[in-house]
Parts: structure tokens; sequence; C-alpha cells
């Protein structure tokens, strides 16, 4: 777990807790992954799968985060589509996230793997920074 923490609290805006690691480490260890370089960790994904609204099975990507010197590799787009995988393999209906309008690289990565642009949040981050939700329909 302090190689996914470093990882992600180096390149996201957020401060999660250890407990935000463990909730959904231990909840949904099947749709958590990370990507290795030897004995390095270079890449994490931090997913969860649940029921939305009674009805639809939801997919959620929590945190992405690949280290700077491996990006332009693929390997989050990897990293994205290995848990998506799962998720259908689980039953999910679609699978939504939330991105930092003005992070680019991000919006291009999952937009070039289906998602579509759903809802403007206004200062959802901590930073005030508007978010993005984007949302891939799988059914």
């Amino acid at each position: 777990m302090p190689d996914i923490m470093r990882l992600i609290q180096k390149d996201l805006s957020e401060p999660y807790s250890i407990y935000t690691y463990r909730y959904f480490i231990h909840n949904w260890p099947m749709l958590c992954y990370l990507a290795m370089y030897g004995e390095k960790c270079v890449g994490a994904i931090v997913c969860k799968l649940d029921v939305h609204k009674k009805v639809v099975r939801r997919g959620y990507i929590a945190m992405l985060a690949v280290d700077e010197k491996y990006r332009q590799e693929k390997i989050g787009s990897n990293l994205v589509m290995k848990a998506i995988a799962a998720m259908v393999a689980d039953g999910a209906d679609e699978v939504v996230l939330e991105t930092e309008i003005t992070n680019e690289p991000a919006l291009r990565l999952y937009e070039n793997l289906g998602f579509v642009r759903d809802k403007r949040l206004f200062r959802y981050y901590l930073n005030g920074v508007d978010a993005l939700r984007l949302k891939l329909w799988l059914r």
C-alpha cells in the first residue's frame, strides 16, 4: 500500500487518507491493479463496483496514476482496460470517474477509451478546480 499511496499522492491533487485506500483495496481488491517495472511500482488504478439507484451496476475509477517517467507507454490505458474488463466480467452496466477539467492528458486518455463527458462539477476539488464526470456505457 505505501507504493500506491506514494504514487497517487504525487500525481493527484486530492489528499487521500490511508483509510480511503483501505476502503477500496479491502472491499474491491479485484479492481485494484499495479503496474510494475522490476521492483518499482510505476502505475496504479483503484476502483470499485456497486449498485447505483438500485438498478445500475456502476463501476467507479477512484484513482489512476502513472509515474511521470513512464507515461506515453500505454500503462494508464492498459490499467483502465484491465479494470474495465474485470468490471464487465462482474456485470457492470457503466463506468464513471471524475477528473480535473484542466487535466487534458487524462481527458484524452479516457475519451480515447470511449468515455464521454457527462457532467461538469463546479469547484469539485479542494483546490477549487472544476471536475468533469466521464461515463462509459457498457450495456
